[in-house]
C-alpha cells in the first residue's frame, strides 16, 4: 500500500524488473567483449605496423649501404673490412642500427669478413647466419626484405645486397623479438589498462547482480511476510483497514475482500462506497469522522454490520488507532476488523438456551435452586419460591442465602434423617417431614465451580407405599421360616449328590485306566502285526516283480497285486492305530525346530501326488508370506498336512479342486485345506476328530480308512498349542483350518488352546 501510494510507477517498473536484471549483465558482457576485441585488433595492427616499419627501415638501410660500398674495391683483410663497415655505420642515423640490428660484410666466397656491431659469436659464413636453403643467399637483391628463420632458431627480418665492384655482399639482419620489445611494452600497458577497466566493470556488474539479488530477496521476504499476514488474517477471519481521512479513501487488505466476498477493483475504496455498505441502524463513518476531527477520541473500538457480496449482514468489530503519517502529514485510522458474526449468533443461541433452561426448570414438579460458589442464588423456579413463601415478583438472582431467606421463611421440619449409603463426595441426600404431613426428599450436589444445586421432591406417596411394604415384610418373615425347613431337606439331598459324585469320579478313573490299557494293547498289537505284514508285503512285491521266475499265470500276478495293495492298506491302518495309541498314552515327544511352511506344504503334496493324478484333481497353493517359519516338529507338521490332503483327495470326486492356503494371524499362522468334495452333514461334524469316528456306517461305507486321520491331525495340532476346526457343507465341500502359534507354545498356551477347542 505504501509503495503504491508513494510511487505509482513502481508496479510498472516491477513488471520490467526481470528483463532489466537480464539486460544489464548482458549489455555489460557485450561491452566487455567488444572492448576486448577492439584491444586485440589494435594490438595486432600495432604489431603489424611495427613489422612493416622495420621492413621499410631495413630496406632503406640496405640500399644506402650498398650504394656507399658498391664503388669500393674489396678490402684487403678483415681489419680493413671492419674499418670500412664502421665508417659506414657512422654515416647513418643512430636509430638505424638499434635493437640488435647488425650489418655483415660478405666476400665473394660467402664468408663474413666483418660485422657491425662486432661480437665474439659472429658467424663465419652467410649460410650460418641465414641457413643453407634461404632464398636471400641465392637471389640477394631480387629477394628483397624477408622474414626468415635464423640459424639460432629465432625469427628475424633480413635482406642481402650485392656489391658489384668487390663481388661481395652486405647483409642486414634483425631478430623479431628484439624488434617487438617496444611493441610488447606498449601492449602490456594497454592490456593492464584494459584489465583494470574489465575488473572495474566486472565489479560493478557483480555489485549490480548482488544488489539485484538482495533486492529480490528482500521483495521475496516482503511477499512472504505479506502472504503470512494475509494467511493469518484469513485464518482469523479479520481484515486490515487503513483510512486516509484527509483524502477520503480507505485501503482494505486482501483478507478483508475475501471475508466479505468482494473482488478488488482498485487499490483504494472511496469513503462513500464503504459507508453505503454499513447497516443504517449502526454508527456510520460520517459520525466517526466527526468524532475524530473534533479530537474527542483517537482510539476506535465498536461493532457494526456490513453487507457482504451475497447480501448478508456480517458483524464486524473494528479496533483502530488514529496515526499521523510523517511522509504526507496526513491522518490515518489504522486497525483491523474482526468477524464476530459467529460470536453474535452464539450469544443469541445462549440467550435462547437460557430461556429454554428456565422454562424447563419451571416446568418440573420439584423445587429447584442453583447457588454459586459464593452462596449466591443463580436460578430457581416458582416451586422453590412457594416452598419458602417468597414473593413471585422478587428479584432474587445474585442474593446470598441469608438475604433470600430474609424475604421469606424456611419450612418448619419436624423430622429429618440422612441416607448415608453410597453418597458421592460433595453430595447430600436427606428426607424431611413438614408440618402438613408431606415428605420431601432433598438432593444437594456440588457443581464444578464450587456451587451446589438443590432439588426438593415430594415423596409423600412413596412414604405411604413404604409403610405398606413394612407390613408386607412381616408376612414375608413367616414365609422365610417355611423356606428354612425346605432348605434342610435340600441339604440332605446335597449329601446324596456328593456321594454320587464320588462314585462317578471312581468310575471315571477306572474308565481312563481301561482306556490307557486299550491304547497300550493296541500299540503292542500293532507292533506284533507290522512284522509279519511287512514280510507279506515284501514277498508279494518279490512275486509280483518275478525276480525268481514267472508265476505261470496272469491271475497269480493279479493276486499278488491284490495281496500287496491290501497289505499296504492294512499297514497304513496299523500305523495310524500305533500313532493314535502313542498320542493317547502320552508317549509322543515333539522335536521342535524352525520349519518352513511353504516347503512342508509342497513336500506333503508330493507324497499324495499319485492319488491326485489318479483322480485328475487340480491343486492350488497360496502361501502368504512365502518365507514364513513356524517353530514345530517337522514330522508332526508333515503328518498333519498329509492326513488332511489324503482326506481331501479321498472325498473329492474326479476332476475336483483342492486348495492349500496359509495366512499369518498375529503371532500365529492359519493353514487352510479346502476341497469341493462330497462335504460332511452338519449333524456329523461333532464326531469328526474323535478316534475311529467316521461319517459312514459299516453298512453304507463306500470309502476306506480307519477314521484316525483327523484324530491324529487334531491331537498333533493341540500338542503344538494350536487348534483344528472343520467347516463343511454337504455337496459343496469342506474347509479344515489348522491354527498354529509361530513361536514355541508354553504349557499354559496349550491348556488355553484345549479349553478353546
Amino acid at each position: 500500500m505504501t509503495r503504491s501510494d508513494a510511487n505509482p510507477t513502481y508496479r510498472r517498473l516491477e513488471q520490467y524488473e526481470p528483463f532489466l536484471k537480464l539486460a544489464v549483465p548482458a549489455l555489460l558482457a557485450l561491452f566487455l567483449v567488444t572492448l576486448a576485441a577492439t584491444a586485440w585488433v589494435q594490438v595486432r595492427e600495432t604489431r603489424k605496423d611495427t613489422l612493416i616499419d622495420a621492413v621499410g627501415d631495413i630496406d632503406v638501410i640496405a640500399s644506402l649501404s650498398a650504394a656507399k660500398l658498391g664503388n669500393h674495391p674489396a678490402p684487403a683483410d678483415k681489419a680493413a673490412a671492419a674499418s670500412r663497415l664502421s665508417e659506414l655505420a657512422k654515416t647513418m642515423p643512430p636509430s638505424a642500427l638499434t635493437r640488435n640490428r647488425t650489418l655483415h660484410l660478405v666476400d665473394h666466397n660467402g664468408a663474413i669478413i666483418a660485422s657491425y656491431p662486432a661480437t665474439a659469436t659472429a658467424p663465419h659464413a652467410l649460410a650460418e647466419l641465414l641457413g643453407d636453403a634461404q632464398p636471400l643467399a641465392l637471389f640477394a637483391d631480387r629477394a628483397g626484405v624477408m622474414t626468415i628463420k635464423l640459424a639460432s632458431g629465432d625469427e628475424g627480418i633480413a635482406t642481402v645486397r650485392s656489391l658489384p665492384t668487390s663481388l661481395g655482399q652486405i647483409a642486414i639482419v634483425q631478430p623479431i623479438p628484439r624488434l617487438l620489445e617496444g611493441w610488447w611494452s606498449r601492449t602490456i600497458g594497454h592490456v593492464s589498462l584494459l584489465g583494470g577497466t574489465i575488473l572495474v566493470l566486472l565489479g560493478l556488474g557483480i555489485a549490480y547482480v548482488m544488489q539485484a539479488n538482495r533486492a529480490q530477496a528482500a521483495d521475496e521476504v516482503c511477499e512472504k511476510v505479506r502472504d503470512r499476514i494475509d494467511s493469518a488474517l484469513n485464518r482469523g477471519r479479520c481484515g486490515l483497514w487503513d483510512w486516509d481521512i484527509g483524502r477520503g479513501r480507505i485501503y482494505w487488505s486482501d483478507s478483508m475482500y475475501e471475508l466479505l466476498g468482494y473482488e478488488r477493483q482498485d487499490e483504494f475504496l472511496s469513503f462513500g462506497e464503504v459507508n453505503t455498505m454499513i447497516h443504517p441502524d449502526d454508527q456510520d463513518l460520517y459520525t466517526l469522522a466527526e468524532q475524530l476531527a473534533s479530537a474527542s477520541t483517537s482510539l476506535v473500538d465498536y461493532e457494526f454490520r456490513i453487507r457482504s457480496s451475497s447480501g448478508d449482514w456480517v458483524w464486524l468489530r473494528a479496533r483502530a488507532e488514529l496515526m499521523n503519517d510523517p511522509d504526507d502529514a496526513a491522518s490515518h485510522l489504522v486497525g483491523i476488523a474482526v468477524d464476530v458474526t459467529e460470536q453474535r449468533r452464539l450469544e443469541e443461541k445462549t440467550e435462547k438456551a437460557d430461556a429454554r433452561l428456565h422454562d424447563a426448570i419451571e416446568a418440573i414438579s420439584e423445587a429447584f435452586v442453583l447457588w454459586d460458589a459464593n452462596n449466591r442464588l443463580v436460578l430457581c423456579n416458582s416451586k422453590f419460591q412457594k416452598l419458602h413463601e417468597l414473593p413471585a415478583d422478587a428479584q432474587l438472582q445474585g442474593m446470598t442465602y441469608a438475604e433470600v431467606m430474609a424475604q421469606g421463611r424456611p419450612p418448619e421440619v419436624q423430622h429429618q434423617f440422612v441416607r448415608a449409603q453410597n453418597q458421592d463426595v460433595g453430595a447430600r441426600t436427606f428426607e424431611a417431614r413438614l408440618q402438613d404431613g408431606r415428605w420431601l426428599q432433598i438432593n444437594e450436589r456440588r457443581t464444578k465451580d464450587g456451587g451446589y444445586v438443590s432439588v426438593g421432591t415430594d415423596i409423600t406417596a412413596l412414604k405411604r407405599h413404604e409403610h405398606r411394604l413394612v407390613e408386607s415384610e412381616k408376612e414375608l418373615i413367616a414365609t422365610v421360616l417355611d423356606l428354612k425347613q425346605s432348605r434342610q431337606k435340600l441339604e440332605a439331598q446335597t449329601h446324596q449328590l456328593a456321594d454320587l459324585a464320588e462314585r462317578y469320579l471312581d468310575q471315571k478313573a477306572q474308565a481312563e485306566s481301561a482306556n490307557r490299557a486299550k491304547s497300550e494293547f493296541l500299540a503292542n498289537m500293532s507292533h506284533e502285526l507290522r512284522t509279519p505284514l511287512n514280510a507279506i508285503i515284501g514277498f508279494a512285491e518279490v512275486m509280483q516283480s518275478g525276480i525268481f521266475g514267472s508265476l505261470g499265470s496272469d491271475k497269480y500276478e493279479e493276486y499278488c497285486t491284490d495281496i500287496r495293495t491290501s497289505g499296504e492298506y492294512l499297514l497304513s491302518v496299523i500305523n495310524d492305530i500305533l500313532d493314535m495309541s502313542r498320542i493317547e498314552a502320552g508317549r509322543t515327544s515333539l522335536k521342535k525346530q524352525a520349519v518352513e511352511v511353504n516347503a512342508s506344504v509342497h513336500k506333503a503334496l508330493k507324497l499324495v501326488s499319485e492319488q491326485i493324478k489318479g483322480k485328475n484333481l487340480s491343486v492350488s497353493v497360496d502361501v502368504i508370506p512365502e518365507d514364513i517359519v513356524v517353530t514345530a516338529d517337522e514330522r508332526a507338521i508333515h503328518q498333519i498336512l498329509v492326513n488332511l490332503l489324503q482326506n481331501a483327495t479321498k472325498f473329492t470326486s474326479d476332476g475336483g479342486c483342492i486348495t492349500v492356503r496359509t495366512r499369518q494371524a498375529g503371532n500365529a499362522i492359519n493353514i487352510y485345506v479346502e476341497d469341493n468334495g462330497i462335504g460332511i452333514p452338519a449333524q456329523a461334524l461333532h464326531k469328526l476328530g474323535r478316534p475311529f469316528e467316521q461319517v459312514e456306517t459299516e453298512f453304507s461305507k463306500s470309502y476306506k480308512g480307519s477314521g484316525l486321520g483327523l484324530a491324529i491331525a487334531r491331537s498333533l495340532t493341540e500338542l503344538h498349542g494350536g487348534t483344528l476346526r472343520i467347516k463343511s457343507q454337504e455337496g459343496v465341500g469342506t474347509i479344515v483350518l489348522v491354527h498354529l502359534p509361530l513361536t514355541e507354545a508354553t504349557n499354559a498356551d496349550i491348556a488355553l488352546a484345549d479349553a478353546a477347542a
